[in-house]
C-alpha cells in the first residue's frame, strides 16, 4: 500500500508560478511511475505530466511545467511556471509500481493523494 500526500497550490496571478510536492510512503518509491493529473470543475481527470523510463507532459503545459522526483525523499514535485486562468484545477498526483503503464491514463494509476487546488487569476 502506498499512501501519498501533497502539499502546495494556492491562488496566484496569471504568469505566476507554484509548486505542488507529493510524498509517498514506502520503500521502493523509485520503481514507480509517478505522474500528475488535474481535474476543472464539469470536466474530466486529465494527465498534466509523468515520470517513469520515459514520460511525458501535456501539450497544454509543455515547456511551463517540470515534473521531476527525488527519490531519497520519496518525493515528486512538479513546478508550474507562466500560469494561465484555464490551469486552474483541484490537481492530484499519483502512483502506478513499474514502468509498463500507459502513464496518461488515469485508470492505470492505483494509488492517488488527496488532490489540491490551483487557482489562477487573470
Amino acid at each position: 500500500q502506498v499512501q501519498l500526500v501533497q502539499s502546495g497550490g494556492g491562488l496566484v496571478q496569471a504568469g505566476g508560478s507554484l509548486r505542488l510536492s507529493c510524498a509517498a510512503s514506502g520503500r521502493t518509491f523509485s520503481s514507480y511511475t509517478m505522474g500528475w493529473f488535474r481535474q476543472a470543475p464539469g470536466k474530466e481527470r486529465e494527465f498534466v505530466a509523468a515520470t517513469s523510463r520515459t514520460g511525458g507532459y501535456a501539450d497544454s503545459v509543455k515547456g511551463r511545467f517540470t515534473i521531476s522526483r527525488d527519490n531519497a525523499k520519496n518525493t515528486v514535485y512538479l513546478q508550474m511556471n507562466n500560469l494561465k486562468p484555464e490551469d486552474t484545477a483541484v490537481y492530484y498526483c499519483a502512483a502506478v509500481y513499474g514502468f509498463n503503464a500507459v502513464y496518461y491514463d488515469p485508470d492505470n494509476y492505483a494509488y492517488w493523494g488527496q488532490g489540491t487546488q490551483v487557482t489562477v487569476s487573470s
